[in-house]
């Protein structure tokens, strides 16, 4: 079924009362195909590395030099969390580039659902860091009369993500939508690729984000 609105993804099927979505099963399918493939590269880890061993080695330290970079933190605390957001937003930006498939980050549930992770993320780990009483105290700083701005601004931090992120991706899947209807298969390659290049880059934007709100709510 198609859907009524292009906020919503069309539905796939029913489960009895449950209703899943293009969006919905599309993210099932990335979350079993990831941890598939997470538990196939890593069950054999050597210290001779392999090529693949190495690579992924390379993008594990280069991973941990962007989170001391940014959050100025050692990384092992958050190298799972913001490693695994940047692999699923990836993956699922770039599966718009399969045939008839919506990804699930053109669709709102999908972005909030991450923005929301990451505020989680934010409290849970500035509590770990700082105790309950010292990360509230952090809402009554410089003021205590600041204590209703500090809260609108992390709501607004959660809004900005999830703004960002949905609107770029479902602008990038009009513009190839319109191009394969107006122009056929072949001539719409550059924007494909151009499509490539903005889904690398927001999932590179949203961790980066997701980084410097967690590191704002842990720092000392």
């Amino acid at each position: 079924m198609s859907p009524s609105s292009p906020l919503e993804s069309a539905l796939l099927f029913e489960l009895g009362p449950m209703r899943v979505s293009m969006a919905v099963a599309v993210t099932w399918l990335l979350m079993l195909l990831l941890a598939t493939g997470s538990w196939l590269l890593t069950k054999r880890l050597s210290l001779r590395p392999t090529a693949m061993q190495s690579l992924l080695e390379l993008l594990v330290e280069t991973l941990d030099g962007q989170i001391r970079d940014t959050m100025q933190s050692s990384p092992e605390r958050y190298r799972a969390l913001i490693g695994s957001l940047f692999i699923f937003i990836l993956a699922a930006n770039w599966s718009s580039l399969i045939p008839g498939v919506d990804p699930p980050t053109a669709v709102l549930e999908t972005d909030t659902a991450l923005a929301l992770v990451v505020l989680a993320a934010s409290i849970g780990y500035g509590i770990a860091v700082k105790g309950m009483g010292g990360y509230l105290r952090t809402f009554a700083e410089p003021s205590w009369v600041m204590i209703p701005l500090n809260i609108i601004e992390q709501l607004t931090r959660t809004f900005s993500l999830i703004v960002r992120l949905f609107g770029n991706i479902m602008s990038g899947v009009f513009v190839v939508g319109i191009a394969l209807s107006l122009a056929g298969l072949l001539v719409p390659i550059p924007f494909m690729a151009l499509d490539l290049l903005t889904g690398a880059i927001q999932a590179y934007i949203f961790s980066v984000l997701a980084m410097v709100f967690i590191g704002a709510a842990v720092a000392r």
